[in-house]
Parts: structure tokens; C-alpha cells; sequence
């Protein structure tokens, strides 16, 4: 993981994947059109902003709304092979996935004329592109990392090592990166965290039954193919594998897992580095900083103290063999598989979506180039994107969605009859310190030092990282620059910061059906007013609102404040955790809270919104269209945000690490607690989604 990493890692779990079930459960989810259209491949188009043909008659709104509003969704498009799950707004991404598409085309051609930034992007996709070049090469291109990892005879110089491979991603052992100071949101400084582990999250080395203990060993097996692949002897592979899970088992003790991260002050820890010296003398901190181009770092954010006591405490148990057989198999498994030779990719692919995922199939490979083309550079391809695909008016009426949202959330402070008129000002202050930013930087990113070699996979996927590290890192000691971006402009997704109190809306999200121009306001409310709400409810739920209007983590709350919404935030912990998300697995409703509050806000904030814009408008509520009202518009919309499906590993591994619920109670959880859901479909009290008692924070 890269820097900034608390928020960057609450990104990924949250941010990254804020819509993960609105672009089918994983990036690049793509769509299948229904048997009276051809299918999205052959032809890309839009979903309305209510679909009827997606509404399954048959059901009762009050009983199950997802399946009201949904029902027929995976009927008329079922999981293609190459996903691992497919909802709506899957279409959304392939739709922009294709214009990126067509656009990487235009600019890999190597007779037009590109400007640098062009010739970059263009350079990049052909590359990834070229299947047969890549495998003709093998692992050369790896093996001076394989020789520098044989050379090692001693612990000691693990340090620059390490030190190299933080700069290409490897994150053996730890992870080191930049950060925004918690108690002083102004300051950029260095932070250092756990990490090493080659399964999701720390739960998978220790969880019992027999789901678990098969995950565990396919994780093995697949450890001991790639080293195989890598040229040792079958029996030596094999025993080497079961060291790593030996090793990793042993950091995986000493780790936190993702809902004890979720906490802030879990994981700021300022010392001195002569602090950390005491807990891992292994490595040389001072040359390990040096050696990243970070020099005279006094003192920095470990993340976690007791993961680096126990770090040492596996250098000291480990033999040096076994430590270089663990930083083979990190090499191999952080080098993205794209730029590997076939077997190893096929390898890859057959652990970490196969098995893990449930995916049959590969995607293509166009795909997966246009993928990583974005991840690296993604605000040059951003620039070429907006230049053809953004229109002014889409971020005018975005810029106007997001203050009716944020006028909503300032009448909704002060409609809270258990927060005192103490803490309803600095809820409002901080409201209002709130920065809005819409479609793309002001700034876009200068890749005038990256080198991209047209043929060179490998070192195009290594320079890349480590032009983005190296940005990263150059800002310790420096003042926050509050108009930086951490999602490109092309990204089907949004997100909220709480170290910098703000949201952000790519131009890529401001599409049909999460933003149509011809759609009905109940429905743009509903959809792309919802996603508006819920990022700004962020801002307010249990992790954001230990966050002031400056992004420094400060107690505003009186202690009788924080208590009432402890309370009533355990109100949706309770209420998520007895969902069945697959077989015997139940959602986390503690992992989850935090996204369940900003769902329930985040369509609250909607439908206030939208109240005062019918009032202004003076929008006929008893009207229909389709035979809905307004307000049935509205929820129906809401409601097709998560149409879709997941398959069964997916589910699984989605509740043990993704903050995010399944999707049918992204809109069944929500809409029960929303009394005026069940007004509008006529639901009697004590029908399932119209409960006696409901959960309301926001």
C-alpha cells in the first residue's frame, strides 16, 4: 500500500470500495445486456434513472424492497464469467472503461502525434498490451531483485532491502508512507504500520472451520506454484511454502485486524525513531529513511508498536533462508500480474479471484491494461478523459446537488434532540469548513520525471510505483496540499477524507443513472443525491466525527453527546449483525457501521433535499409516472443504486474484510429505517421494512 496509508487503507475499505457493489463487487465488474439488447461489449448504453424492466411485480415492497426493486435484475443480466459479482452501476464503469478504451487506442498508435503526457499513457497500454513480449521475457526483468534477495548473508542488511522494496510496493514485513498528522492536520509526516501478509486480512491465519482451513491450504499450495515457477525443486517449494505461512502466522499475531484499524487512535502512535529502534533493532531506521529519500526524520507514526515488537521478535526466530524464500515469494506476488509471464499470471489469477473470489474466468486482457493504466497514471489518462467526457453542466448541477445535500445535513443537526446546542455548533462549523470537490483538480499531477519504455512491463509497473512513493514521500515536512486528489478523474466512485474534510466526486461517477439529465429529480436525488449524502455523512459517523472541521482528531463532542450517539449507532451494529450475508456468516455489524450510518444519512440527506427542492419547484407529490409518485420514484431509484449479484466466495470474503454490507441491505437495511418509505408504499407497522423500531442517527 502506498502512502498516506490510514487513509488511504480506510480508502480501500471504504472510499475505494464506497460503490463497490455499484460497480459489481470488484473493479472492472462488467455488464451483460438483457436478451432484447446485445450485450454491453457489443454495445455500450446507459441504464435510465428507474428502470421498470429491472422491478420484480410479484414482490411485496414492505416485505423486501431489494427484491422489489431488483428482482429481475439477474435474470435479464446474470454474472458474466470473468466476475466475480455484476449490479447496475457495473455498466457505469464499462461504459467509462470503454471510452478509456477507445482513448488508450488513439494515443497507443505510435505514428500520431501525442503530447508527452499522450505518449506516456499510450506507451503504457501498448505494453501491457503486448501478452507475447511479456511471456517471450520470462522473469528477467525480476531477477536482479532475485539475485540482490540471494545475495544476503546476514540480518543486517535487511534494512536497505527493505528499505528498496517499500518503494516498489513490496511490503515484506511492514509498510512505510506519508500521512497527514491526526492531531495536526497542517503537518505531513512519516508513519510506519504492519504489514507482510499475503492473505486479505489477519482473521484468514486464524479462523476455524472448515471454509477457513481451506483457504489456508489453497494459500499454501499457491505459494508453493509460484516458487516452482520460479525454478525450485517441487519438495523445496512445498517446505518453503509452509515456512511462509509459518512466518506470516507469526505477523499475523501481532497484527490488528480491519474493524480494530477502523479507530483512529488505534493507530496513531507518534514516537521518536529512536523509539522504534528499542522495539525492531534489526533494521537501521535512520538508513532505512536515508535510503527512501527521506533524510533527518526525528520522529514519525507507528501505527501499531506491538506489530513492531513482534517484528523483531521473528527476525529473531526466523533463519536467514527462510527470511529470503518469504521475500521471493513477496516479490513475486506484489509484482502485478499483468506484467508477468502467462503461467504466472494464470497462477495469480487462480488464488486471488479464482479460489478466493469465486471468478471462473480472466478478464481481458484490454481490461485489465486500461486498469493499469489508470492506477498509474491515472491523472494524465484523467485529463484526456475529462477533456472529452466531462461537460461543464455536469459539474454545475453536481456543485448545486452537493450544497442541497449540505443544507439538509445543517437542518438535520439542528433537528437532533439529544445533541446540545454546544456541539450542534461545532457539528456546523466543521459542515461548513467541508471542501467540495467536483470532477478533477484544479492542478493535475506533473509526470515529467516518470520514464515509461515502450516494451519494458515490468520496469514501466516499477517506475511507476515508485515515482508515486517518491511524490509521496517528499511531502513529509511540508504543508498539506488540500487540493490533491486520491482517486483519478475516471474513477466510477467517490469518497470523503476525513484528515483533509472533504468530498470528492470524479467526473467519471456523474453519469447516468447515478447522474441523467433526463431523469426526473426524484430519481438524480435519489441516486447521485444519496452517494452525495452518504460521503458527507462520513464526515459524522463514528470514525469521522472523532475528526474536527480542520481534519485534526480532536474530542468536540460533550461526553454526553458522544455517549447518546454511541447508543445510537449500536442501534445499526445490532441490526446489521443479524443479517446472513451467506451460509452461517453473518454481516460485521461492527466493521460495518460506519458505511451502514453513511447509507442510512446519506438517503435521508436525499430525501430532505428533495422535499425543499419540490417545494421550490412546486412538484405535484400526488402525480405518477409509471405508476409511481415522486417519493416511490425516489426510493425505487435508491433502490436500483445495488442491483446485482455476488457469488458465494465473493460474499464471504467481502463480510470478513470489506466495511461495506452485502447490497440487498445496502437498500433493505435503510429503507426500514425510514418511516417514510413505508408511507409511500402504504407498509403497515410490523411489516419487515417497516419495523416498530427503527435506527436513526442521522
Amino acid at each position: 500500500m502506498s502512502s498516506r496509508r490510514w487513509m488511504k487503507a480506510m480508502l480501500a475499505l471504504a472510499a475505494a470500495a464506497a460503490l463497490a457493489a455499484i460497480t459489481g463487487e470488484a473493479r472492472g465488474q462488467a455488464s451483460a445486456q438483457s436478451q432484447a439488447q446485445p450485450r454491453l461489449q457489443d454495445k455500450l448504453s446507459l441504464l435510465p434513472g428507474l428502470d421498470t424492466r429491472l422491478i420484480d411485480t410479484s414482490a411485496d415492497p414492505c416485505v423486501d424492497f431489494a427484491q422489489y426493486a431488483c428482482g429481475n435484475f439477474n435474470k435479464l443480466y446474470p454474472i458474466p464469467a470473468d466476475r466475480s459479482g455484476y449490479g447496475t452501476g457495473a455498466i457505469v464503469f464499462d461504459y467509462t472503461q470503454q471510452v478509456l478504451h477507445d482513448l488508450l487506442d488513439r494515443v497507443a498508435a505510435p505514428t500520431a502525434q501525442h503530447t508527452a503526457n499522450e505518449q506516456k499513457i499510450g506507451d503504457y497500454y501498448a505494453t501491457c498490451l503486448d501478452e507475447s513480449a511479456i511471456d517471450a521475457q520470462g522473469l528477467k526483468p525480476i531477477q536482479p531483485e532475485l539475485d540482490r534477495i540471494a545475495a544476503l548473508t546476514d540480518k543486517k542488511q535487511l534494512t536497505g532491502l527493505l528499505a528498496h522494496f517499500q518503494m516498489i510496493n513490496v511490503g515484506a514485513f511492514l509498510n512505510y508512507y506519508e500521512q497527514q498528522d491526526f492531531k495536526d492536520a497542517q503537518k505531513q509526516i512519516a508513519a510506519v504500520d504492519q504489514g507482510g501478509l499475503g492473505l486479505p486480512e489477519r482473521d484468514y491465519y486464524f479462523r476455524t472451520g472448515e471454509a477457513a482451513e481451506k483457504t489456508r491450504a489453497e494459500y499454501v499450495a499457491h505459494a508453493a506454484n509460484m516458487l516452482k515457477l520460479m525454478g525450485e525443486p517441487a519438495d523445496q517449494a512445498g517446505a518453503g511454502a509452509a515456512k511462509i505461512m509459518t512466518l506470516e502466522t507469526a505477523l499475523a499475531k501481532v497484527s490488528m485486524d480491519v474493524t480494530a484499524q477502523r479507530d483512529p487512535n488505534n493507530v496513531y502512535h507518534p514516537m521518536t525513531v529512536e523509539k522504534l529502534a528499542e522495539l525492531t533493532p534489526e533494521i537501521d531506521w535512520p538508513q532505512f529513511f536515508t535510503l527512501t529519500g527521506v533524510a533527518q526524520i526525528d520522529s514519525l507514526n507507528v501505527a501499531n508498536p506491538d506489530f513492531f515488537k513482534g517484528l523483531q521478535a521473528v527476525f529473531d526466530s526466523t533463519d536467514l533462508e527462510t527470511i529470503k524464500t518469504y521475500l521471493r515469494w513477496q516479490l513475486i506476488n506484489a509484482t502485478p500480474g499483468w506484467a508477468l509471464p502467462k503461467a504466472e499470471d494464470d497462477e495469480d489469477f487462480d488464488f486471488y479471484q479464482h479460489k478466493l473470489r469465486g471468478q471462473p474466468e480472466q478478464q481481458a486482457r484490454w481490461k485489465r491494461c486500461v486498469d493499469a493504466t489508470d492506477s498509474a497514471l491515472g491523472e494524465a489518462l484523467g485529463q484526456v478523459y475529462v477533456a472529452s467526457q466531462f461537460p461543464a453542466s455536469s459539474k454545475t448541477f453536481t456543485l448545486q446537488m452537493v450544497h442541497d445535500i449540505e443544507d439538509a445535513m445543517g437542518k438535520e443537526i439542528d433537528a437532533q434532540t439529544w445533541m446540545s446546542e454546544e456541539t450542534k455548533e461545532k457539528a456546523k462549523a466543521k459542515l461548513h469548513l467541508v471542501a467540495d470537490k467536483i470532477g478533477y483538480p484544479d492542478h493535475w499531477r506533473d509526470y515529467t520525471a516518470l520514464t515509461v519504455v515502450r516494451g519494458d512491463a515490468v520496469g514501466n509497473a516499477w517506475r511507476a510505483t515508485e515515482f508515486e512513493n517518491k511524490r509521496e514521500l517528499a511531502k513529509i515536512g511540508k504543508p498539506v496540499d488540500r487540493g490533491e486528489w486520491v482517486m483519478s478523474p475516471s474513477t466510477v466512485n467517490a469518497y470523503y477524507s476525513p484528515p483533509m474534510n472533504d468530498i470528492n466526486f470524479p467526473a467519471a461517477i456523474l453519469q447516468a443513472p447515478l447522474y441523467d439529465p433526463q431523469a426526473t429529480d426524484a430519481e438524480n436525488y435519489a441516486h447521485i443525491g444519496s452517494i452525495v449524502g452518504h460521503e458527507l455523512t462520513h464526515g459524522f459517523d463514528d470514525q469521522g466525527s472523532q475528526f474536527d472541521g480542520n481534519g485534526n482528531l480532536a474530542d468536540w463532542w460533550t461526553a454526553d453527546d458522544r455517549k447518546q450517539f454511541d447508543s445510537m449507532t449500536d442501534c445499526e451494529v445490532k441490526e446489521y449483525g443479524n443479517f446472513t450475508a451467506v451460509d452461517d456468516v453473518k454481516v460485521n455489524g461492527k466493521l460495518t457501521l460506519g458505511e451502514n450510518t453513511a447509507d442510512n444519512g446519506g438517503l435521508r440527506l436525499a430525501y430532505v433535499a428533495f422535499m425543499e427542492d419540490a417545494k421550490r419547484k412546486s412538484l405535484d407529490m400526488n402525480a405518477t409516472q409509471d405508476g409511481f409518485t415522486p417519493m416511490q420514484q425516489f426510493f425505487v431509484a435508491y433502490g436500483q443504486n445495488w442491483c446485482g449479484s455476488i457469488r458465494p466466495q465473493q460474499v464471504r470474503l467481502q463480510v470478513q474484510t470489506d466495511p461495506h454490507a452485502p447490497r440487498e441491505f445496502r437498500v433493505n437495511g435503510v429503507v426500514q429505517n425510514m418511516p417514510e418509505f413505508g408511507q409511500a408504499f402504504h407498509c403497515k407497522t410490523g411489516q419487515p421494512m417497516m419495523p416498530a423500531n427503527a435506527c436513526h442517527v442521522w
